[in-house]
């Protein structure tokens, strides 16, 4: 049983914690404390630059991507944008001193494009930006806090748009390594697990398949967009940007890794998928669509290829790579980043009828849903797709740890988005499903290292509620409420739990909910 006392320095309502402490006395189920993983197993909170920095165009800052994608109505909910987000710009010394109070042992952060190099390659370096995040690294490693560093997480300067069409054109590549050389030579010393791109595999098919994200590019069926190919962009966006991982990771292992000791990764989004039914050509589907889905960025990184399942289906819609480029993407990771959010159904669409998105080749010809004969796969979230199946993060490292020889991981994104909250403060910081959530998800987990999979750190998303891209600030992800006039941060529940569960190893039992869905820990 969770220890009911206060140790942070911020004060909780006498109901909160009565609330918190009954919750917790009553719940019941598998126990999970931080003994249960290895002692060299890190935890830890992520953020990401664009969703929290805020100052747009302070301190010699460009525009970027985002910036002006948001000035056009429609493209973000309720007219959002993240001009000044959760100024964590301005207010980061108050962020990291949270931070440190919940007992974290690493943080995970990206660092803005356009705040480093405003003009990209055609321009300099701009000082205010280095500065900025030297005192944040600087901050960090004073408190003992690993530094997990984000080199690009879908913000760029928008003048790499406007001069070349960024990631569909290979300039992009040497644009990249220009700035990741730029991030080595100033944070290298300080930085030991660095992470080259943030879920490619995501933002080539929400900005170019979509046109959920900037540049907003798409053709039918997917949608009605002024240009695009959603067939093609997307394969040729991801093959550019693990050319442009290949090269930043061969150089910096020839010119920085031996002075500076560190290790490179890239993180995907990494979507479970379970067969809808038994037979084989669903189960042939999932396995289909993992391949499409994770495998497509992994195994070029890995084998120097792409999978064998893209190629038969693709064809030569699918990019080539030299054999000069074989060579430098194979083996090119240390580490695989799992951000882990959502379990669902896979359908075979080679033999039966689909939707005219998912009767495609881009798509494996596989269907994708979160219902099985009128049952959801597990309970809802703040976002339709994605439901709580905690069975799915161990499913995931499984097939990661089979793939790729259990090459180390990190569970480098793993939260939960309340249903939109109506009402006071008091109710939004009373998240007693997101504590239920962790707690599954890290029971699952922890079962999986036992079983073998070399996972070797879990991060919350996220340290506190901020802007969720095309979703604005509807959708909550933190550990802390910002209130959005005053930009004041105060703790939720489960805040107070994650610090209670890093600091006192004691057990803190899973619960199991049931309301329109069953969902249990085992589910």
């Amino acid at each position: 049983m969770i220890f009911c006392k206060s140790v942070v320095p911020y004060i909780y309502s006498k109901l909160q914690w009565v609330l918190l402490c009954c919750f917790l006395f009553l719940a019941h189920g598998e126990n999970i404390k931080r003994s249960d993983f290895p002692d060299e197993f890190l935890f830890g909170v992520a953020t990401s630059a664009y969703q929290i920095e805020g100052a747009y165009l302070e301190d010699g800052k460009s525009l970027n991507n985002w910036d002006v994608f948001a000035l056009s109505p429609g493209n973000i909910q309720n007219g959002d944008d993240g001009y000044v987000a959760e100024d964590h710009y301005h207010q980061y010394l108050k962020d990291i001193e949270i931070i440190q109070s919940l007992g974290v042992d690493a943080y995970r952060f990206s660092m803005s494009w356009s705040r480093i190099l405003p003009r990209g390659r055609f321009g300099e370096v701009n000082p205010d930006g280095i500065l900025f995040y030297n005192k944040i690294l600087d901050e960090l490693i004073l408190r003992g806090i690993k530094p997990f560093v984000t080199i690009y997480h879908f913000d760029f300067p928008q003048e790499l748009q406007d001069r070349y069409g960024s990631w569909l054109n290979p300039l992009m590549q040497e644009d990249y390594v220009h700035y990741a050389e730029t991030c080595f030579k100033n944070f290298g010393d300080r930085v030991k697990h660095w992470i080259t791109i943030n879920e490619p595999n995501l933002f080539s098919q929400m900005a170019y398949q979509i046109a959920k994200y900037p540049p907003a590019r798409c053709s039918q069926p997917f949608g009605d967009c002024p240009a695009g190919n959603s067939d093609i962009e997307p394969l040729i966006v991801m093959h550019n940007m693990l050319l442009a991982h290949g090269k930043t990771v061969n150089l910096y292992r020839r010119y920085y890794q031996h002075e500076q000791s560190g290790s490179l990764g890239i993180v995907l989004d990494c979507q479970m998928y379970e067969p809808l039914t038994d037979n084989v050509l669903d189960q042939e589907a999932a396995k289909r669509i993992m391949a499409f889905y994770i495998a497509w960025a992994l195994d070029p990184l890995t084998f120097g290829d792409y999978p064998s399942e893209m190629r038969q289906y693709l064809g030569n819609q699918l990019p080539q790579f030299s054999s000069d480029e074989r060579k430098f993407i194979r083996n090119s990771i240390d580490f695989i980043g799992v951000n882990h959010y959502a379990t669902s159904y896979a359908k075979d669409c080679v033999h039966s009828s689909c939707s005219a998105t998912a009767n495609r080749s881009i798509k494996g010809f596989v269907d994708t849903s979160t219902e099985r004969d009128g049952v959801q796969i597990g309970e809802p979230t703040g976002i339709g797709s994605l439901r709580v199946v905690s069975r799915g993060i161990g499913e995931m490292v499984e097939y990661l740890k089979t793939r790729y020889d259990n090459m180390p991981m990190f569970i480098t994104e793993n939260g939960y988005s309340d249903p939109q909250v109506e009402g006071e403060v008091e109710d939004a910081i009373q998240d007693f499903k997101r504590i239920e959530f962790h707690k599954m998800y890290m029971s699952s987990l922890a079962q999986a290292i036992r079983d073998g999979a070399n996972v070797k750190g879990y991060f919350v998303w996220t340290l506190m509620d901020d802007f969720e891209w095309a979703i604005g600030y509807k959708i909550k992800f933190g550990l802390y409420y910002i209130d959005r006039q005053t930009l004041e941060r105060t703790p939720k529940l489960s805040a107070k739990w994650y610090q209670d569960f890093l600091k006192n190893n004691t057990q803190t039992p899973t619960i199991r909910i049931t309301e329109s869905v069953q969902y249990t820990a085992d589910s």
